[in-house]
């Protein structure tokens, strides 16, 4: 096995290689991949040691029905359109989505936002933190990961980072590409989901992405309010998926992941 990071695994690792970014961007290894499923138990031993190892394991898996385990191992992998997390503000950003360029035409601004109603073309604001349990957070991202890895081909990934949201940058991930280049700005309000609602990122695909949550919402009227959220990371959810967002605002009641998919 070749070890690409300065630190040491914290824990035995199976077979696996490092992976570095687009032809052009140099030969410095961006995370590392194992080179078959991940084993079981093992995502749970790297999540624990992370505070000491800083290392974040992610699951990874693939592009569906691909056999080049896009975007992991086929060279898709850029970190050079990225900027810093920390210097952008999550409510603006949301905020930026639910109203790009803050101009609306009547006509065109009633169909798309009568999907995304009780809200409308005013950006409804941010949703208010939760009340966490010590631990529950990585008790839930750790519970989730074994339930992936018990149903999904996925391959572990380690990537040196403070966080799930920040590996997303370090290891040059792209899937947002349609919605939003700057995968920085994604990270920006993973991390503030991550204070706020003690979300953390579990399994990353091509444009796919599962957070754990310890603490969902338990009515209706609790899940509408980071669905506004949701919209506005990820519209897709909505104008592809769920059709409205009261009905997608149903399926988070009670539920212990939060799934993102961008076309």
């Amino acid at each position: 096995m070749t070890w690409p990071f300065d630190v040491a695994p914290p824990v035995p690792l199976p077979p696996g290689r490092p992976v570095v970014g687009e032809e052009g961007e140099g030969t410095e290894p961006l995370l590392w991949i194992s080179d078959g499923p991940a084993p079981a138990g093992l995502w749970e031993q790297l999540h624990r040691a992370h505070p000491q190892s800083g290392l974040w394991p992610l699951l990874l898996r693939p592009l569906r029905n691909d056999t080049d385990f896009r975007p992991w191992l086929s060279g898709e992998l850029s970190t050079e359109r990225a900027s810093d997390p920390a210097g952008h503000d999550p409510a603006a950003l949301l905020r930026e989505w639910w109203e790009p360029d803050g101009e609306f035409d009547p006509e065109e601004a009633e169909e798309e936002y009568e999907a995304l109603a009780p809200y409308g073309p005013a950006w409804p604001g941010l949703a208010p933190a939760v009340t966490l349990p010590d631990s529950a957070a990585d008790a839930e991202a750790r519970g989730l990961a074994e339930v992936l890895q018990s149903v999904e081909d996925v391959r572990l990934g380690l990537v040196p980072a403070r966080s799930g949201a920040e590996a997303l940058v370090a290891c040059g991930w792209s899937g947002p590409l349609n919605h939003e280049n700057d995968i920085a700005k994604i990270a920006a309000v993973l991390a503030d989901w991550e204070r706020r609602f003690g979300a953390q990122v579990v399994e990353v695909g091509f444009d796919t992405l599962q957070l754990s949550i310890p603490v969902p919402p338990a009515t209706l009227a609790e899940a509408l309010p980071p669905t506004a959220e949701h919209a506005a990371l990820c519209p897709d959810q909505i104008h592809q998926g769920a059709g409205s967002l009261t009905a997608y605002a149903e399926q988070l009641v009670g539920s212990h992941r939060w799934h993102f998919w961008w076309d």
